[in-house]
């Protein structure tokens, strides 16, 4: 596996993979930035970079999934959420077929390996509040006023 490390506007990511596809997308406060990315990461880093440039809205590059059955379906359903915007785990959960399965797709939520493109921060709580992120809160918000800024309608 080939890792590369690039600098977001929250934090820095790692970003793993191989010839099979990525199989990792994370962040953390600090970290070195790579100097030379592995070609097989190249792509992965660029689409990354133009969704933090507002160029992009949804990614191409090769993707290596690595989970169970369920999980693997969980985030083929979160795959499925548009840009912009977001869903709850109960609505996940009926998409899904199984209203009762919430707290699975939640715990399979939380176990997505591909920040950001496997977009987990579109799961809200069903009052609309930010519920649980592995990155953090604080990092949910800003991707979901990233991907749905709100526009100061005039007074005038």
């Amino acid at each position: 596996m080939l890792t590369a490390y690039i600098k977001t506007p929250l934090g820095i990511a790692t970003i793993i993979g191989d010839e099979n596809g990525v199989s990792e997308i994370s962040v953390s406060q600090e970290g070195e930035v790579s100097i030379i990315i592995p070609a097989v990461l190249q792509e992965a880093v660029l689409q990354l970079q133009d969704y933090f440039e507002k160029k992009r809205t949804s990614f191409d590059f090769k993707i290596n999934l690595k989970g169970t059955e369920f999980q693997q379906k969980v985030w083929k359903g979160l795959l499925e959420i548009p840009f912009g915007k977001t869903m709850s785990y109960m609505e996940l959960s009926k998409n899904m077929g199984d209203a009762k399965a919430i707290r699975a797709v939640a715990s399979a939520n939380g176990k997505n390996p591909l920040w950001i493109v496997v977009p987990c921060h579109r799961v809200i709580g069903a009052d609309g509040s930010l519920t649980g992120y592995a990155g953090g809160l604080w990092r949910k918000k800003w991707l979901l006023e990233h991907e749905n800024p709100t526009t100061q309608q005039s007074l005038f």
